[in-house]
């Protein structure tokens, strides 16, 4: 398949979103994370993959796993190591599967002549798994959290346990990933805002996961609508 053809058109707002988004996480990166220049790279190039991945493009997923080193070590500075664990060891790996599964599975060129992957609806069985799985990584994840002495220990794994839904649901390519994120989202502001107790330079990831939340929450409704579009239903 030509790499030409995964070209992708953002809409008006689609742009503004990506700007106010960059604007706002990378200003609270400058303004509360002088000394930490990864904290404006990670916002950077978190929130510019959300919106490559709201428009169901690959190129989201390669912007992920660079966002995930980055997180991974501005964790592992604020003594967060479920989430280094999480986004070095499972969403890093998971966005490079899930990157395999959407370029397998793209869905005919749309109007603009660009590709998106094919939305999947979830199954029973898909469902079903991502419970179970679900649940056997947060079950594991606690005693390890616990042991390495993981600050905010509750927060952090229930951050493994969101986090994980949402990059198998990404693989799954069901809009339902972007439901699982913003949740993640909503666990990561609460994590970085204790932090933040202690740090102020953590508020800069506080607006980083408000921005991607918003984003988040943006994808699952483009997603609907891609579905909608792909099953002849617009």
């Amino acid at each position: 398949m030509h790499l030409a053809s995964w070209l992708v058109k953002f809409s008006r707002g689609e742009i503004i979103l990506w700007l106010l988004s960059v604007l706002a996480s990378a200003g609270a990166a400058l303004l509360f994370g002088t000394d930490s220049p990864l904290s404006l790279a990670a916002s950077i190039v978190g929130v510019t993959s959300l919106i490559f991945l709201a428009k169901g493009n690959p190129i989201g997923q390669v912007l992920m796993l660079v966002f995930s080193v980055l997180y991974g070590i501005i964790s592992y500075q604020a003594a967060y190591y479920g989430e280094m664990l999480t986004y070095l060891g499972m969403t890093a790996p998971m966005a490079a599967a899930a990157l395999v599964s959407w370029l397998r599975h793209p869905y005919k060129d749309d109007a603009a002549g660009a590709r998106t992957v094919a939305v999947a609806r979830l199954s029973r069985r898909s469902i079903l798994m991502t419970a179970v799985l679900t649940a056997a990584a947060t079950l594991l994840s606690w005693p390890l959290l616990a042991w390495l002495g993981t600050a905010n220990l509750f927060f952090s794994v229930l951050s493994v346990s969101t986090s994980f839904a949402a990059v198998y649901l990404t693989y799954l390519r069901s809009a339902a990933y972007a439901l699982g994120y913003a949740l993640n989202d909503a666990v990561l502001i609460v994590l970085w805002a204790l932090a933040a107790r202690d740090n102020m330079e953590c508020l800069s990831m506080v607006v980083c996961f408000a921005a991607f939340l918003i984003n988040d929450l943006y994808g699952f409704v483009n997603w609907q609508r891609m579905r909608a579009l792909q099953e002849g239903q617009m």
